[in-house]
């Protein structure tokens, strides 16, 4: 018995890193999975990010723990592209009771300042958005409560301090959610459809260079200085994020709304 047993769950950004952990977690607890990611490479992005090849991976790893799952390629950016794959996901295993707006993209890249905020934030904020009205509207109407966790990061909750357009678009974008989440979490308590965040420091993931702080931060001080956490280590794992969303989505939360956890080994203390 699981803590999650009969319980479809809805993630972005599934094809690989947390977005993948998070799938493996919630269906070791016993959640079938909807599972969406762009699968295609942003001019704006200066890692290689994830392939179809990537989600069929995901795909595999949760049918090894005997649950069910759907795979979508969608950009959380296109509504109509990501509600398609949302009713197409509930068609094939039944009504969501847990959505996790997971998928974001780091800065940098080949692109100009004006493509570099326009691409982090319609992926960080808008991304996440979109996740909630293509599924909110179907949790409500339901009447059976439920839980979201969006992805923010320990830079949505301290200025980051780095002023390049894709920095910037980052941090204000992570910041964004966060008030999103305590705004759906308001309109949404008297449903008992809880909403919280998570904030991790650097996770080992293709994004962060596999928590490589000496890639992430070469050339720039300033930047290793804001990632210093304040327990020994450089980066966390994706399954440590992936405990916590456990926990927020399970019972063992059901009076926890509107806040965020962070899981960043004491970063945001150390300020």
């Amino acid at each position: 018995m699981g803590k999650l047993d009969g319980k479809v769950a809805f993630i972005t950004g599934a094809a690989r890193g947390q977005g993948r952990s998070h799938a493996v977690r919630l269906a070791q607890e016993g959640a079938d999975i909807i599972a969406v990611d762009i699968c295609a490479q942003m001019e704006s992005v200066p890692y290689p990010m994830a392939t179809p090849e990537d989600l069929e991976l995901t795909v595999k790893a949760v049918e090894e723990t005997g649950r069910r799952i759907v795979a979508w390629q969608a950009d959380v950016r296109d509504v109509v592209a990501l509600g398609k794959a949302f009713q197409d996901g509930v068609a094939e295993l039944g009504p969501v009771d847990i959505v996790l707006a997971n998928a974001g993209i780091g800065p940098g890249g080949a692109a100009s300042e004006d493509e570099q905020w326009a691409d982090v934030v319609g992926v960080n904020l808008t991304g996440v958005w979109n996740t909630g009205r293509v599924s909110i509207p179907s949790m409500v109407e339901r009447g059976q409560g439920g839980a979201i966790v969006l992805t923010s990061s320990t830079g949505g909750l301290v200025g980051v301090g780095i002023p390049t357009a894709g920095f910037l678009g980052y941090t204000a974008a992570k910041h964004g959610v966060v008030g999103l989440m305590r705004s759906w979490a308001n309109y949404l308590a008297p449903h008992s459809i809880r909403v919280n965040s998570v904030a991790p420091t650097t996770v080992k993931t293709p994004m962060a260079a596999n928590g490589d702080l000496s890639v992430i931060t070469a050339g720039s001080p300033e930047l290793a200085r804001v990632l210093a956490n304040a327990m020994p280590v450089d980066a966390v794992d994706p399954l440590d994020v992936s405990n916590a969303i456990a926990w927020l989505v399970s019972d063992d939360a059901r009076y926890v709304t509107g806040t965020v956890v962070p899981v960043d080994a004491g970063q945001l203390n150390k300020r």
